[in-house]
């Protein structure tokens, strides 16, 4: 279960995926799927959850790890890096950033 909170020491990545309405569903499918048969297994995943704004032409992915080097590790996977390459082809752009929560309210 996703739960926000300061002092966890957790590594959390907030990613955005620039789309267009044409492709949209198609791009949340196949990060539905890397989810549910690739990321949610890897080490030091604790839980995500996807977002798509009303015009359908944003995706918005909120994930948390345990550490850093369990996201960069799942990102470096050979079945990662093929899906990455299908997923790039589904948006404009994609970009993930690492954050550390401060403050929760």
């Amino acid at each position: 279960m996703l739960t926000i909170q300061t002092g966890t020491g957790h590594q959390t990545v907030l990613t955005t995926f620039e789309t267009t309405p044409a492709s949209a569903l198609d791009l949340l499918e196949a990060l539905q799927a890397a989810y549910a048969e690739c990321i949610s297994k890897q080490p030091g995943f604790i839980a995500a959850a996807l977002h798509m704004n009303d015009a359908q032409t944003r995706v918005a992915n909120y994930s948390q790890w345990e550490r850093r080097e369990d996201y960069q590790a799942m990102l470096r996977s050979d079945e990662m890096r093929k899906r990455n390459r299908e997923i790039n082809q589904m948006c404009k752009t994609f970009e993930p950033v690492m954050y550390d929560v401060q403050g929760v309210y």
